[in-house]
């Protein structure tokens, strides 16, 4: 074997063995350090926000919003809902978007009227009480939140198709407001899945 081969040859063993020691640190340690540390400190977080009904049955993530409709796609009455979605067919995971439509494009422009309508008349309220977010979808499309105001048109509605007091609602929709994050970033906001569950959970 000359000198080359040997010097290849040698280049060769060098290479795969670093393959394989940085494969092993880095993609099985790093990997497995990490995984410890996220269920050791942010359980939950790190196995996907997710939450449970009474029977510890996951029904949801509070990181992804979801649609309370029925079978034909109207919404449920009895169940706050949440703002529009672009995403699929609504808040599909697997499609998250926007509708990259501008605000001057005329479909946008009559998809935000006829869901202004549709949703005032829905709660009982006029048309120019119905905040953005009822009528606009989020650049994601799996926004969970939604804002206190469009939460507060619709306490009545839920209160009076669970026959419940409107105040009691009230209280359940103050306890599921999050503030902006370190008290300035951003507004703030209600997350429906959380609100809609600690609803069922009350009247159960």
């Amino acid at each position: 074997m000359n000198t080359s081969t040997r010097s290849t040859a040698r280049t060769v063993g060098v290479a795969v063995r670093a393959m394989a020691l940085f494969t092993v640190l880095f993609g099985v340690g790093y990997t497995a350090a990490l995984t410890v540390v996220g269920q050791l400190a942010l359980p939950a977080q790190a196995n996907g926000s997710l939450i449970t009904d009474a029977d510890g049955a996951p029904i949801g993530s509070s990181l992804i919003g979801q649609s309370f409709t029925d079978a034909e796609g109207a919404p449920l009455p009895q169940y706050f809902q949440s703002r529009p979605s672009a995403a699929g067919d609504g808040y599909d995971a697997g499609a998250s978007s926007g509708s990259n439509l501008g605000p001057e494009n005329d479909d946008l422009i009559a998809a935000i009227t006829e869901r202004r309508d549709q949703v005032a008349a829905f709660n009982g309220v006029e048309p120019a009480d119905v905040p953005a977010d009822a009528v606009t979808a989020s650049s994601s499309g799996l926004d969970p939140h939604i804002s206190p105001a469009y939460a507060e048109i619709q306490i009545e509605r839920v209160a009076a198709e669970r026959g419940i007091p409107a105040a009691d609602v009230r209280a359940l929709v103050q306890a599921h407001t999050q503030g902006p994050r370190l008290g300035y970033l951003g507004d703030a906001t209600v997350n429906v899945l959380e609100l809609n569950v600690a609803l069922d959970e009350r009247e159960e």
